[in-house]
């Protein structure tokens, strides 16, 4: 086999990756600000510019990969994106640092990430999830910041909000911020492209069908983001801020990214994912949610227990491809 064009392809997705993270980056940080010096609220800016941005790479990848004909690269980054949030990223955040929530939180958000999980089953039953269930996620979408805006949790999003330096924002003309906001997006949409070509590339390379690909190279890509602000905020002992992040990256995956990418293609869905990858899923979405409700926290040894999870799941899904284990 030529390695060439296998390392080819593996420096598409390196870059596909790295553009998503500044686009992302690039994005929040001047949607921010620019909504800010509008008047907008911290909280409005958290539960939408915020919330909406740190989940950008994962739609952009997933919007490309979609409209190109890929509809396993596109529903394997969303799955495996969620997947490693909580095994991964929650896990390893964890280790560095036990994580600790409040009871309100246990009994809203976490159950509500757990009923999003839950929908893709019937949701895919007759192997598509077509514009009408896109419609009912974007729908349960608007539910969701409803609550969270009538209810006023605003702890979280004042703590991101705090970066925005009134000085800094009053400096910066609204041209300028807008400019900068379209050049996240730029970001995003260029390194989407240049991801998803280096993906399929390499799937066809190596004979290995796009789930495989999406679930794990696209979807730990576009979660780097996470791990790495998941680790810093864990140094810094901000534990809260963690398990909120990613409880909302989860929900705002499944609502947002595959509603938004279910109006624009409708998604294959091939009998894979419905026998194990969304139960894998949905296990770890539960077994999150015992693990909070046991104490109202993520110590060291469920952290190791959630990473190795994720170990393990990788491990099969290496097993079924180059052991030639059949999938379920």
């Amino acid at each position: 086999m030529d390695l060439l064009p296998i390392l080819g392809n593996l420096g598409l997705i390196v870059v596909g990756i790295v553009l998503l993270y500044f686009g992302g980056e690039f994005l929040v940080e001047n949607a921010a600000k620019l909504a800010k010096k509008l008047g907008v609220s911290a909280l409005v800016i958290g539960l939408t510019v915020v919330a909406f941005g740190t989940s950008a790479p994962e739609l952009a990848a997933s919007v490309t990969a979609a409209l190109r004909g890929l509809p396993d690269l596109s529903v394997g980054n969303i799955v495996g994106s969620n997947i490693a949030n909580l095994a991964l990223v929650l896990g390893v955040a964890a280790l560095i640092y036990p994580l600790v929530t409040t009871a309100q939180f246990v009994r809203r958000e976490v159950p509500f990430m757990v009923g999003t999980s839950l929908l893709l089953l019937p949701f895919s039953l007759d192997g598509t999830i077509g514009r009408l269930e896109g419609l009912i996620l974007i729908a349960l979408l608007g539910l969701f910041l409803w609550v969270l805006l009538r209810g006023g949790d605003t702890a979280e999003i004042e703590e991101i909000d705090a970066d925005l330096s009134d000085d800094e924002v009053a400096a910066a003309s609204t041209l300028r911020l807008s400019l900068l906001a379209a050049v996240g997006i730029g970001l995003l949409v260029g390194g989407a492209q240049i991801l998803v070509e280096g993906a399929s590339n390499l799937a066809e390379a190596f004979g290995i069908n796009e789930r495989v690909i999406g679930i794990t190279l696209v979807a730990l890509g576009t979660s780097l983001p996470e791990l790495a602000s998941s680790v810093v905020a864990a140094l810094k002992k901000e534990g809260d801020i963690i398990i909120g992040n990613l409880i909302g990256s989860n929900i705002f995956n499944v609502l947002s990214i595959i509603g938004i990418t279910t109006l624009l293609q409708p998604l294959m869905v091939r009998p894979e994912w419905q026998n194990v990858d969304f139960w894998i899923m949905i296990g770890v979405s539960l077994l999150t949610l015992a693990f909070l409700a046991i104490g109202l926290r993520v110590g060291r040894v469920k952290g190791g227990v959630l990473v190795a999870i994720y170990v393990g799941y990788i491990g099969y899904i290496a097993y079924t491809v180059f052991g030639q284990a059949p999938v379920a």
